[in-house]
């Protein structure tokens, strides 16, 4: 239990996660995604909704720490937030390492999204800290409630950015109550391939771009190929001739039968065999064929080079790992920038794949179909709903593969567009919404209220956003008041020892929570060896990140999380070696719910103090 509704006609209500019954079946406590609950969200001054006086219950784990009274009544206007300080309270306890809900803490403009129909795409703008992943963790918490039929069955499922954050968030639906949410990232989409790699950027860009559609259907072409000379088989007393006439003409008949590629090795292997049978002098069976030469490498190289089965990780790494096909497949799109997607070819099994390869592979697999010929086996699993978290980062592809697994176009999407890093970034959600189905319709809608970061780190990071995206506001900060941002110098000599104090400070200051070493990709191993050779037991952003106290984590996966203190080293490396330095930085400095200290060498804040 976490609220109580007193209603004007005398009856009352307590709120809670889930709804409990007493053996009359009779109401004890009343799950807050029922219809009845929506008041203690909505409720104002003005708009009383019925009520008398919404309560809140501030609490530790089963221990109750006090009470919050709101009345509603002709000297409450109903202005600013709801259940201040059981918000307030909330907001500075200590993190523990993972996302935890809002439920008992929702304010308006956040209910009025969670709450939102079913139908169509709503997108939510939200600054640092506004809540907007939380918001789409409750709505999807709330659908799968209000449409249980046919969400259920359809399937509800929520895309991050990175297993980081995965492990962030995958605590809050199960404190909800529901555990039938699927929590992936793109990567879980393509089975049987490793996804760690990373692309300079232009690679990512050429890989995201929908131009690479029609170079993946020219490159499938590419291996649907003529015989170079005629091949001649002596079969007993005759001569059998298959020739590149005859390969030309089978496969155009196969390219027009087949649905996919390795559907159609079946029919170019059952013509080839025809007209293998029909090419002598007497009278051959099909199938006696078949039987005595089916394992010959003269019959079985010819049948590879006309038509191979093929996977997609084979066929996309046999792609990259020629010059001559990239630029056969893809000169004509991407000139001659299409060779920085060349990579040697090693064992397809070796291969270290990036988030930009998986949506090429996915392309590829509707292509391209399962080696057993069966349709099913290629048959997308689609959802009734899906939420994709820190969206603005997605690329044209990446969106694309997104869409075909929407069963009925609905959709909550959220990120923050001056938070948009990656090589693809988008400057509006206009961009990233072309790329959906949106047939159902597209609802925008923008959260304002800063709950994470106190006012000194926001006025900061708004200094930083007015530069990187100038058209846009930075959140207004809950909590007025607070530490200042810390700037503390070090020279590359002392750089271990300083980073080792300044831990050791933050520590001291925040008492129990966690605290992040942030910086730019190309260093996290750096960093990690300066905490190593100074004794400092930490986490890394893929063995152990937000598992232990201090944390290393790279600025390009640190998005979304939020921590009790952050230490960002060298700002102006991170600008320089990001893409889209400035909006990097600014996801940088914007982690904290407490504190944060900004380590640099020379003048390497410059951005910052100016």
């Amino acid at each position: 239990i976490f609220g109580r509704i007193d209603r004007q006609e005398g009856d009352h209500f307590h709120i809670g996660r889930v709804a409990v019954f007493d053996e009359d079946r009779d109401p004890l406590v009343v799950d807050w995604r029922a219809p009845i609950a929506e008041a203690f969200y909505r409720a104002t001054g003005r708009q009383t909704m019925g009520l008398a006086r919404r309560r809140h219950f501030i609490t530790r784990m089963r221990e109750l720490l006090g009470l919050e009274d709101e009345w509603f009544d002709d000297q409450n206007d109903g202005a600013g937030l709801k259940g201040e300080r059981t918000l307030v309270a909330a907001l500075e306890g200590a993190r523990s390492g993972r996302l935890g809900d809002i439920v008992g803490t929702i304010q308006g403009e956040q209910d009025e999204i969670i709450r939102a129909p079913l139908p169509g795409i709503i997108v939510v703008q939200g600054g640092p800290g506004t809540g907007k992943t939380v918001v789409a963790l409750h709505r999807a918490a709330y659908l799968l409630y209000t449409h249980r039929f046919p969400l259920a069955g359809q399937g509800v499922l929520v895309i991050g950015p990175n297993r980081l954050f995965l492990t962030y968030i995958e605590q809050v639906l199960p404190s909800l109550g529901e555990s039938g949410v699927e929590l992936a990232v793109l990567g879980d989409f393509v089975p049987d391939v490793r996804v760690r790699g990373a692309d300079d950027t232009t690679a990512a860009r050429i890989k995201g771009d929908l131009r690479m559609t029609a170079m993946i259907k020219r490159g499938l072409r590419q291996r649907q190929r003529a015989l170079r000379e005629d091949l001649v088989i002596n079969y007993g007393v005759q001569r059998l001739r298959f020739t590149i006439e005859d390969s030309r003409d089978l496969i155009a008949t196969t390219r027009r039968r087949a649905r996919f590629h390795n559907h159609g090795r079946k029919f170019l292997v059952d013509g080839f065999y025809k007209v293998l049978a029909e090419s002598g002098r007497y009278e051959v069976e099909e199938s006696e064929l078949r039987d005595n030469l089916a394992t010959t490498d003269e019959v079985r190289e010819a049948l590879t080079w006309m038509w191979p089965a093929l996977t997609p990780a084979e066929f996309l790494h046999d792609l990259y790992g020629s010059r001559a096909l990239l630029r056969a497949a893809g000169l004509r799109d991407f000139g001659d920038s299409v060779e920085s997607l060349h990579m040697p070819r090693s064992h397809h099994e070796d291969v270290m794949w990036t988030a930009h390869d998986v949506p090429l592979l996915d392309e590829a697999n509707q292509l391209i179909g399962p080696r057993s010929g069966k349709v099913a086996d290629v048959t997308l699993r689609t959802y009734g709903h899906i939420v994709i978290d820190e969206a603005q980062d997605l690329s044209p592809m990446q969106l694309r593969m997104i869409g075909r697994r929407s069963l009925n176009a609905s959709m909550t999407i959220v990120g923050d567009i001056a938070q948009a890093t990656s090589a693809w970034a988008h400057d509006s959600w206009e961009s990233v919404v072309a790329q959906l189905p949106s047939n159902k319709g597209v609802e925008r809608r923008e959260l304002t209220v800063g709950y994470r970061l106190p006012g000194p780190l926001i006025d900061l990071a708004a200094k930083v956003l007015a530069i990187a995206m100038p058209d846009l506001k930075a959140p207004v900060a809950v909590r007025p008041e607070g530490d200042p941002p810390r700037f503390v110098n070090a020279t590359e000599a002392t750089f271990g020892d300083v980073l080792a104090r300044t831990i050791d400070e933050e520590r001291d200051a925040i008492g129990a929570g966690n605290i992040a070493v942030i910086c730019a990709t190309a260093v996290a191993d750096e960093v990690s060896s300066f905490l190593t050779d100074q004794g400092i037991d930490h986490g890394l952003a893929y063995a152990g990140a937000l598992e232990k106290e201090i944390s290393v984590i790279p600025v390009s996966m640190v998005k979304g999380l939020e921590l009790d203190a952050a230490i960002v080293i060298e700002p102006d490396s991170i600008v320089e070696f990001e893409p889209q330095g400035l909006r990097s930085l600014y996801v940088a400095i914007t982690r904290a719910t407490r504190r944060l200290a900004i380590i640099d060498t020379g003048d390497s804040a410059t951005v910052l103090r100016d």
